[in-house]
């Protein structure tokens, strides 16, 4: 099964440790980041969604503009957009650059947030059947060889049909989170990647567990798995440990100043109380997970981070790929110098180590 690193490209130089200096939308740093991202071999980056942000759509297309082989993910949620109206976007972006284009579907947990775009439904179940009925229309859309018809709860449409198709034969792959039973339940019917975040090797084994159980109840093949974490690397492990505590205490002290702090309504998704839970059993779990930024934040994003070494971090990436990961979603707290330095050691070592893997099993890589 082949890997893919996935990296993360925001809208300003900014994170936990870093206050941003300049505009929200700073064109300079989104080409250099882009372009970094390309030039470290990771195969595609994530475009997130916020309810206050620009839109990740937009940025996407950009960035499509400035490199020749990155794919992009990009995060949109359900409900703001109309189903048939965002298929055909998503096709016609995934034709201009000859289908390097795959879609990040985030609910959202947050009701307060979501209200901010004029989100009516407060109750967690209906978005996620709401959810459902677009993921069925936007696959209608891109799938129909004739006009179709649907009529759900959320979504009615008439005639419904695409002139503009996405580039490649199997479609634009869609990409799914969600930790509650609910958004597993979405994902077994719809996912082509279930995104996790960084988790214990125990709760990568139970998510992972209920995401197949649900697609065979769909009749579907398991999902791929991505894993969203965070990665601090040095040339010694002790030396990879200072910098993390150098990193809590920087995110400590500007905690008012970045705006990454725990919500102010105690709100938590089902994600982040997970990772919640994971923090309280320790600060360290299984051979590197570190829980710290998780703690400090609320988790309210992927916070966990694994600490150590380029071969030590690369060989707890092996671990979870023999746990079924195959997506690999890594971020720094520095984000354009980290995302140079995974591609010097990280990536290669990740790569090499998976591939002798595969070679020892048998494996077929694709």
């Amino acid at each position: 099964m082949p890997i893919e690193f996935i990296g993360y490209i925001g809208n300003n130089n900014s994170s936990e440790t870093i206050v941003r200096d300049g505009p929200v939308l700073n064109r300079t740093h989104i080409e250099a980041a882009a372009k970094a991202h390309e030039n470290a071999g990771f195969d595609r980056a994530l475009l997130a969604f916020h309810s206050t942000t620009p839109d990740s759509l937009q940025v996407a297309q950009h960035v499509l503009g400035v490199t020749e082989r990155l794919n992009v993910l990009i995060a949109q949620r359900p409900g703001f957009t109309a189903p048939t109206l965002l298929a055909r976007q998503f096709a016609a972006l995934d034709q201009f650059s000859r289908g390097r284009v795959a879609l990040h579907v985030i609910t959202g947990g947050n009701a307060t947030e979501l209200r901010q775009d004029g989100n009516t439904l407060d109750d967690k179940n209906e978005r996620y059947a709401r959810t459902s009925e677009f993921l069925d229309v936007v696959r209608l859309e891109w799938t129909s060889d004739k006009p179709f018809t649907y009529k759900g709860k959320y979504y009615q449409v008439e005639n419904g049909f695409s002139q503009v198709r996405p580039y490649r034969p199997d479609g634009i792959r869609i990409y799914f989170g969600g930790a509650s039973d609910a958004a597993i339940d979405v994902a077994g019917k719809h996912a082509d990647t279930f995104a996790l975040w960084g988790e214990s090797y125990a709760q990568v084994r139970d998510v992972t567990s209920r995401v197949h159980n649900a697609a065979l109840r769909q009749g579907r093949a398991t999902p791929r798995f991505s894993l969203s974490v965070r990665a601090i690397i040095a040339p010694t492990e002790q030396q990879a440990w200072e910098k993390a505590e150098a990193i809590l205490a920087r995110a400590t002290a500007l905690q008012d100043k970045t705006g990454y702090s725990k919500p102010a309504d105690g709100h938590a998704t089902a994600g982040a109380r997970r990772l919640l839970s994971l923090a309280d059993q320790g600060s360290r779990i299984d051979k590197r997970l570190w829980t710290e930024i998780a703690q400090l934040t609320g988790a309210n994003s992927n916070s966990t981070a694994l600490v150590g070494t380029p071969e030590q971090v690369a060989e707890v990436f092996g671990d979870y790929y023999d746990l079924g990961i195959t997506h690999f979603l890594i971020r720094g707290f520095d984000p354009l110098i980290d995302a140079i330095e995974y591609g010097r050691e990280l990536i290669p070592l990740t790569r090499e180590l998976i591939s002798k893997r595969q070679l020892t099993r048998g494996e077929a890589a694709e």
